[in-house]
């Protein structure tokens, strides 16, 4: 367990690398399968061959949901690693991290979904995780 913890603070310690070199490339499935453990509440998505990770929360208001992206933007501008955000029905957000430069996942989103992990969400949340 220790080994985890201590994988996933190294991981909230990255910072994203720019998405234009060129010997950025996706990974392979099993690199990925292998880093899921430290983003667990994630979940891997194989979209039509594209890998990406995928996470839903239900907030409180419609306006929360809007304030929960500017407080992800905020990351996502500061790590030059952009999510793509979906706001549906009026309380469900979900957001699909995946580098669109390679077309699959690189280190980068797993970093991204870490740092959104540790953002302080909860009051905008509708329940509080009961973990």
């Amino acid at each position: 367990m220790a080994a985890s913890h201590r994988s996933l603070t190294r991981l909230t310690d990255k910072k994203c690398v720019p998405c234009n070199l060129k010997e950025l490339r996706p990974m392979s499935e099993d690199s990925a399968q292998t880093l899921m453990p430290q983003v667990p509440e994630w979940n891997f998505v194989n979209d039509g061959g594209v890998m990406k990770l995928r996470r839903s929360w239900t907030v409180r208001t419609f306006s929360k949901g809007l304030d929960f992206f500017r407080i992800v933007s905020v990351l996502a501008e500061s790590e030059g690693h952009h999510p793509d955000l979906h706001l549906v029905g009026w309380n469900n957000v979900t957001i699909e991290i995946w580098t669109h430069a390679v077309g699959g996942l690189t280190e980068n989103d797993f970093i991204l979904a870490a740092k959104i992990d540790k953002l302080d969400v909860l009051d905008l949340l509708r329940r509080k995780p009961s973990d």
